[in-house]
């Protein structure tokens, strides 16, 4: 049963579809490990264990009558905590949505379902989703199954981590400033931001903005390959939604990378303070892909204006979000975040305007950058996983960090670009602590960029270090 644990999302499906596994047996194990490990690393914060067994009942129910089964027939799946899901309460991490029970699924969640995943549970986030650090005052602080004294990043800390302790193998989360790919990092799993438009999102309150987008994370990219092709797809509700199937983004992966220009950015032009840590670890990547048959060479395109437009966006949306709350009931909210909501509230329409002119021009100044490249990497996260009663590391080798926000710029900086990002596992610090290659592709390349994450990952196998934990 431990072994079922450790499969692939698309290896079960497998083993369930040639009834070698059932469904019974899947979720049950899943749901052992769980009450194995969850204790120590609090990432799912939420278990339904009866349902989770009765839908598993059906799934083999369909399989004995032969009924066309979905991609994700019998795997289960825990949400991530600001995912909507119906009969099942989404807390958004916090204690005014401590009871909160939506009536529907979001696209999400409907989509995976939809595919025949099991729901088992909900994982942990920040308040709102808001930073890369996931703890709250409902569900305390989710620890790291590589190192329990250290962060798992965020804001889907509670998804990668209970991916690493095998608690589920796919997962869904959230990207704005790096929730996909920074978590991935520091929990030695992979998440891809995929291109705005890839997966529709449903709800959402503003469904043309690129800022904030919805992806997949797994064990393996071939998994969050998987993951995207169900997720993946146009939806008459979101309005941005790219006119392409999920079978697009589906593969194969494995490619001849034979020739393609890679530029390795290890500050990302200067604009970023990197931990030597990070540096270190990293320092072996460009030779990877120059083994693979890569042409590397140093190069970034120029991020002038990122940084604001990020900023600028990211306070907007806060402030539409949770400004009329936040007055409300002040107590609730962090000072980061009601100092990013007072920002927004400050805003003129003119400071919108050029932030969007500005990105605009960022995202040509790309485009033509990706005229010389095809790839881009850099790394995912600043810094290795801290301490996880810091808030945030407020300096960064020698160097401060202005604010919350100022440590994570490796991945918002690249949230203004509309590129997709992967996040895969790039090695380890020699005190065992993981850390992310990020691999960014051209605007829409989804599927160039999982392929070259799958080169990589195949020729260095650092996902395959399980935690000390286990």
């Amino acid at each position: 049963m431990d072994e079922l644990c450790w499969a692939g999302a698309g290896e079960l499906a497998r083993l369930i579809r040639d009834g070698e596994a059932s469904a019974r047996e899947v979720v049950q194990a899943h749901l052992d490990q769980i009450d194995r490990v969850n204790p120590q690393v609090n990432a799912v914060v939420t278990v339904v264990a009866e349902r989770a067994m009765a839908e598993a009942e059906q799934a083999d129910q369909a399989w004995a009558l032969r009924r066309e089964l979905g991609p994700l027939h019998g795997l289960p799946i825990a949400h991530k905590d600001t995912h909507e899901t119906a009969g099942i309460r989404t807390t958004y991490g916090s204690p005014l949505f401590s009871d909160n029970v939506p009536a529907t699924d979001e696209l999400v969640v409907e989509r995976l379902r939809g595919a025949g995943a099991i729901t088992i549970g909900k994982t942990n986030v920040p308040v709102f989703a808001a930073g890369s650090h996931t703890v709250n005052p409902l569900f305390g602080a989710t620890r790291n199954p590589y190192d329990l004294s250290r962060s798992v990043g965020g804001s889907s800390g509670g998804a990668a981590a209970a991916l690493a302790s095998g608690m589920h193998p796919l997962a869904d989360g959230s990207d704005m400033g790096g929730s996909l790919r920074n978590p991935a990092s520091f929990n030695n799993v992979v998440g891809l931001r995929p291109s705005p438009g890839r997966v529709p999102s449903w709800p959402d309150l503003l469904p043309w903005s690129p800022l904030v987008v919805q992806g997949p994370m797994a064990r393996t990219v071939a998994d969050v390959a998987l993951g995207l092709s169900v997720l993946a797809g146009p939806d008459p509700r979101a309005p941005a939604a790219l006119d392409r199937p999920g079978s697009d983004v589906a593969g194969p992966l494995t490619a001849d990378l034979t020739g393609l220009r890679v530029a390795w950015a290890p500050d990302l032009g200067g604009r970023v303070v990197v931990d030597p840590e990070v540096r270190a670890v990293l320092d072996s990547a460009p030779s990877v892909f120059a083994e693979l048959g890569c042409h590397v060479e140093p190069a970034c395109p120029d991020l002038t204006d990122a940084d604001e437009v990020f900023r600028t966006l990211r306070a907007w949306r806060f402030e539409l979000a949770y400004g009329d709350m936040a007055a409300e009931y002040p107590s609730e909210f962090s000072a980061h975040l009601l100092d990013n909501i007072e920002r927004g509230r400050a805003l003129t329409g003119s400071d919108v305007a050029r932030a969007e002119q500005a990105h605009t021009a960022l995202f040509h100044r790309v485009r033509e950058f990706f005229t010389r490249y095809d790839l881009l990497i850099a790394p995912v996260s600043q810094v290795p996983p801290f301490p996880v009663e810091w808030t945030y590391p407020t300096e960064i080798a020698g160097t401060p960090m202005i604010d919350y926000l100022d440590w994570m710029s490796s991945a918002f900086l690249i949230t203004v670009t509309g590129c997709p990002a992967l996040s895969v596992p790039g090695g380890f610090t020699p005190g065992g602590l993981p850390i992310g290659l990020q691999i960014i592709a051209p605007h829409q390349a989804d599927l160039a960029v999982l392929r070259a994450g799958h080169a990589f990952e195949q020729a260095t196998n650092h996902g395959s270090r399980r935690p000390p934990l286990l």
